[in-house]
């Protein structure tokens, strides 16, 4: 089974506000395209992603994601993260009925194929299923089979909500740099420890974190 993941992406000047502490409002659009750049990178290198849209209206990540090979997908309605998965996947399965979804979270830096595919073939044996983040609170990855709504409520609580939704919880070992997203400083560090793809490295590089 090859899967297309829907990966949202909010605009660069508003994202990634809780990194603050360690990095500026100058670098922060950029550490949060890079972040996209490597979690879309490895997606496409992924043997078990047929392909990837980003939904996101910042003209400079469309940019950037389109060269790496993601489609692009307007943010629409404009009413929140949900609003837009579920618009996305809609998008994707105009065309593609049978294809079974994911939604990814865009702050993956750390993200490993290998781990992905272990990742979304245990998916594959559930209608819904989602991984658990880091922290043990929100949620990584979302997955519909073929002919199911996805049904995102991401946001906070999101690992409870999806567990309560009726989706399986999966309860993987070795796939950290999945459960990796990136929201505060000590995130960070921890993506660092995993080894974070190209475009995060050369711009944390110019960051002075504590423990790196």
């Amino acid at each position: 089974m090859q899967w297309t993941l829907v990966i949202p992406l909010k605009p660069l000047a508003h994202a990634k506000s809780r990194l603050s502490d360690t990095a500026d409002e100058g670098l922060r659009p950029g550490l949060a395209l890079a972040f996209a750049q490597d979690t879309v990178a490895a997606a496409l290198a992924c043997p078990a992603v047929r392909d990837v849209a980003v939904v996101t209206d910042d003209v400079r990540a469309g940019r950037e994601l389109s060269a790496l090979g993601a489609r692009i997908i307007a943010d629409e309605p404009g009413t929140g993260l949900n609003a837009a998965l579920a618009h996305a996947a809609a998008v994707v399965r105009a065309t593609r009925r049978e294809s079974p979804v994911a939604a990814l979270n865009a702050d993956l830096p750390a993200l490993r194929p290998p781990e992905l595919a272990r990742v979304l073939d245990g998916a594959a044996e559930f209608p819904r299923a989602f991984l658990g983040d880091a922290a043990g609170i929100g949620t990584t990855l979302l997955t519909a089979a073929p002919a199911r709504e996805l049904r995102p409520a991401f946001g906070p609580d999101s690992r409870s909500r999806h567990r309560a939704s009726g989706a399986a919880e999966l309860l993987l070992d070795a796939v950290d740099s999945v459960r990796q997203d990136v929201d505060t400083g000590d995130d960070l560090r921890a993506a660092l420890a995993l080894g974070v793809g190209s475009h995060t490295a050369a711009v944390a590089a110019r960051l002075l974190i504590p423990g790196q």
